[in-house]
Parts: C-alpha cells; structure tokens; sequence
C-alpha cells in the first residue's frame, strides 16, 4: 500500500459518502412540506407506494436516481427527473415499476421526465418485463410544452411503447393516483388494465376552467373526471379503489394471476467471491480522472474467482470486452481501459478515447 494508493482510497470514499447525502436529498423529491402535503391529502408518495407494491422480503433497483440533477434550476428544479423508475418483485415476478413524483411540480412531465419513461420502457420491452404505472401527474410542464413532443425519442413514443408491447404480449398495468391530464393519460389507458382511487385519482383532457371557457359550463373536476365518472358513465377505467394500499393491493392480486413467461436464458452456477479484495478498487482508481489506470485490475475484483476469458485481448486495446461470472451469473463486460496503448503501427493511444 503506497501513498498514492491512500490517497486515492480517501478522495473516493470521501465522493461515495457525498454521493449518498445527496442520494438521500434526492430521494426526498420536493421536500418535506410537499410529502406531508400528500400526507394530508390521504396520499402516499411515489417511494412509499413502491415500497408498498413490492414484496417485502426483496429490493427496489432503482435506475435513474441522479436524473435531471442540475437541471431546470431557474424553475426550481427537477429531482429525478419527476418521476421514479426501477426493477421490483411483486408476487415474485420481476417487473419495471414507473411512479410519478407529484411532490415534484404536481408530476409534471419535464423533457428530462419523458426520456427517463422512455428509458424503463425500453428496459421492459428488451427483457420483456410487466410494466406498472403509478400515475400522478399534472401533465406536461407547460412552460416547456414546445419540447416534450416534438422528436422522435419524445414524449409521444411513450404511446408507441404502449402499442408496441401489447402487441409484445408484455403486460402493463396502471393505477390512477392522483392527477391524469390531457396527454399523459394516453398512457395508463392504453395499458391492459387500469385503475383509479376515489376522490384522489381524475382522468380528463381539460379541467373545469377550461370547461366554464368553453362552454360556459360550471362542472367540479370529479364529475369530470374522477372514479365515478370513469368506472361508470364512461368506462375508461376498469375499478376503482377507496385509497392507495387498496388499490396496490389489488395489483398483487393481479400479478398473484398472471401466467408465467418463457423462462429468460440465463446462466447461473454456485456463486464464489472475488479472490482479490473489491476494497482495492477505491485505491486503484485514481480521484483525478485524467490519470490513467488499469481497467483489468479493477474487473479482477468484481468477478467470481477474479477470473475471466478476455475477447480479442490484443486488438483495440483501448477497450476491454471480457466474459466472466459476477455472483454465479454469467456476464459479458464491456469497459474503457484507462491505460496508455502502444498498437502494432506504433500509434500511442491514450485510454478512454475511442480509435
């Protein structure tokens, strides 16, 4: 163990305890003021209804913690995105769970919101996962309205997916709990079942304001568009719950019935730990990222046994493509390698450059 070595395993465990506090920020949304605002309302919020939806006796992946960290911030910012998005088990089956934050801008859809639900629908149709949505949302963030639907990977793709994985065979099931305004209630009625909380959960395109604009008519937004309306006069929704657990519980009770799905195949043995310490991985990766290091080294330490069969180990070597086992399952890994490469024509090449 030398100086640089300490050195090193200092500043990055310094980073992993800043990233942590600003996990545990993020995770707070809007604030404190904002989650006790759905509090009284009645309402959980987005974590706490996944933390309910999931077994208990298993985690929560979330992917895309950190999204939109730094963005927005001259309109107050939007932590992760608005929305949370990750892998769960519900009745043991796996699946891609999407949850609009309404501590967040009331769930608005931000640029940044509809890339993230783009991304986890991707993840459910590469894996062919269910798909549920916790939908509570204001609808677009008008003051962006110009960018949310125009391109291609826009927020009208989403409806495409929608289309796309029913024809699939890939399950996707809403819950309406909370706000569901104009375009983004594309989503939950295109899925395979849908459902509403009373009282807290409205469908409609256009609220009372722009009814009384419009046609001069007073109509409160539950008449509108709430569970009543829905389940009974229009039909949009299937059933209707008096409150979120409720209507959780009731997704169980969905998945407890759903079919199984041709077995994926994956390839897994007795697991075995690394046999060089993954510790090491703080002292070998430098904290100034322009120093060059040995990707090799650092994938010694995750990998079963430290052991794994490198694919072309002499050819472009400024990356590294290796297959290995990480806890028993076997796995493929693609990774820059951060050292300075001398080719056969002579030609210096520096790691983290693509040639």
């Amino acid at each position: 163990m030398d100086l640089e070595f300490n050195k090193n395993e200092d500043q990055l465990k310094q980073l992993c305890f800043q990233l942590k506090m600003k996990a545990k920020s993020t995770q707070l949304g809007g604030g404190e003021k904002k989650i006790e605002a759905q509090h009284q309302k009645g309402k959980l919020t987005a974590r706490e209804r996944i933390d309910y939806l999931i077994d208990k006796d298993s985690e929560f992946l979330e992917v895309g913690l950190f999204v939109g960290d730094g963005m927005y911030q001259d309109l107050g910012g939007c932590p992760s995105g608005g929305v949370v998005t990750g892998l769960g088990y519900v009745k043991g089956r796996q699946c891609v769970i999407v949850a609009n934050d309404a501590t967040v801008k009331a769930g608005a859809w931000f640029p940044i919101t509809a890339k993230k639900n783009l991304r986890a629908q991707e993840i459910a149709m590469e894996n062919r996962l269910p798909v549920i949505y916790l939908v509570d949302s204001a609808g677009v963030f008008l003051p962006m309205q110009d960018e949310i639907f125009p391109d291609k990977e826009h927020f009208g793709r989403q409806f495409r997916n929608n289309a796309k994985m029913a024809s699939m065979g890939i399950v996707q099931i809403a819950a309406i709990m909370g706000s569901c305004v104009a375009g983004g209630a594309y989503l939950p009625i295109m899925s395979d079942e849908a459902m509403i909380v009373d009282k807290t959960g409205s469908i409609f395109l256009a609220g009372s304001y722009l009814v009384k604009a419009a046609i001069g008519e007073d109509i409160d937004n539950e008449t509108l568009g709430g569970a009543t309306t829905h389940c009974e006069i229009s039909g949009v929704t299937d059933n209707k719950f008096p409150n979120d657990q409720a209507c959780l519980d009731h997704i169980r009770n969905l998945f407890d019935k759903l079919g199984a799905n041709q077995t994926a195949g994956f390839n897994r043995v007795v697991p075995a730990p690394p046999k060089l310490k993954p510790e090491d991985i703080y002292g070998i990766i430098p904290a100034d990222r322009a120093k060059p290091y040995d990707m090799l080294e650092v994938i010694k330490r995750l990998v079963d046994d430290s052991e794994f069969d490198e694919f072309k180990a002499l050819y472009g070597k400024t990356i590294v493509c290796v297959f290995a086992r990480i806890d028993g399952w076997a796995v493929g890994i693609v990774a820059n390698q951060r050292t300075v490469v001398k080719t056969k024509q002579g030609e210096m090449q520096m790691g983290g450059n693509l040639f």
